[in-house]
């Protein structure tokens, strides 16, 4: 048993905000069915948001960042604070969409949802971005797999503890393919959740495989100070995360 106890279910803006369609000359190149069309820059996504705000999260909190946030989620986590994502959005090309991230002027972008991975054309985006010149962050699940992630993009990897209710789903060998520059984040509601995270951070030697791992308390259910405390007394290789722009803006506010 570890330091933090053991689990044995482990197996092995405020800115610009704009949701809804626009006109695109690639909107032609789809069938009635949105069909990808072979130009990378005409590939369709469904976007929920996009806006330009303050990073809350990662080893990046606390910079300017623009969020495209992609519509749809084949999770429900007990404390999901983006449900409105799930179903609501319109169809947008790339080219419309890196245009937009391009008026803001930051050199910051996270691709986020939603879950970003479950739209095929995520991963031209995630390429148009970079060759931008852009530092692309993409944050997912989990659950699907990061195998075509850019090399340059850097994953942030969401490890659902049984709390979230979404524990089962997690495909492992993401962690296996974790690169130096990835970061994981176990978002924390209780003790065993605790526990769970820790059991993973050793199984899988996440302290040298990922750049940095944050636990994160669920916001408004487990005190920052006691996940600290915790934390503190197992002297874990681990970032206490709050998430930023909560502390700046109200909870359950949009588009930041």
């Amino acid at each position: 048993m570890s330091a933090c106890g053991s689990y044995s279910g482990i197996r092995r803006t405020r800115g610009a905000v704009r949701r809804g369609p626009r006109y695109s000359p690639c909107a032609s190149a789809y069938n009635q069915d949105q069909t990808p069309a072979t130009m990378s820059g005409c590939a369709m996504l469904t976007i929920n948001e996009i806006f330009h705000s303050i990073q809350g999260e990662s080893t990046f909190a606390g910079r300017p960042c623009v969020f495209v946030r992609l519509t749809a989620c084949d999770l429900r986590c007990t404390w999901c604070d983006t449900a409105y994502a799930f179903h609501e959005g319109g169809k947008r090309s790339v080219d419309d969409i890196v245009a937009e991230v391009e008026q803001f002027g930051c050199p910051l972008v996270e691709v986020t949802g939603g879950e970003p991975l479950l739209q095929e054309a995520v991963y031209p985006l995630m390429e148009r971005l970079l060759a931008s010149g852009r530092t692309v962050l993409v944050e997912t699940g989990g659950h699907r797999s990061t195998a075509r992630v850019p090399e340059a993009v850097v994953t942030v990897l969401d490890v659902k503890c049984p709390g979230s209710g979404e524990a089962g789903r997690m495909d492992w060998t993401n962690l296996e393919r974790l690169r130096p520059h990835d970061e994981v984040k176990f978002v924390i509601a209780d003790r065993a959740d605790y526990d769970y995270a820790c059991e993973v951070v050793a199984r899988y030697g996440l302290a040298r495989r990922a750049a940095a791992i944050h636990f994160s308390p669920v916001h408004g259910s487990l005190h920052p100070r006691l996940l600290s405390e915790w934390v503190l007394a197992d002297r874990l290789p681990v970032r206490v995360q709050l998430q930023v722009h909560k502390v700046i803006w109200p909870a359950d506010m949009r588009g930041v």
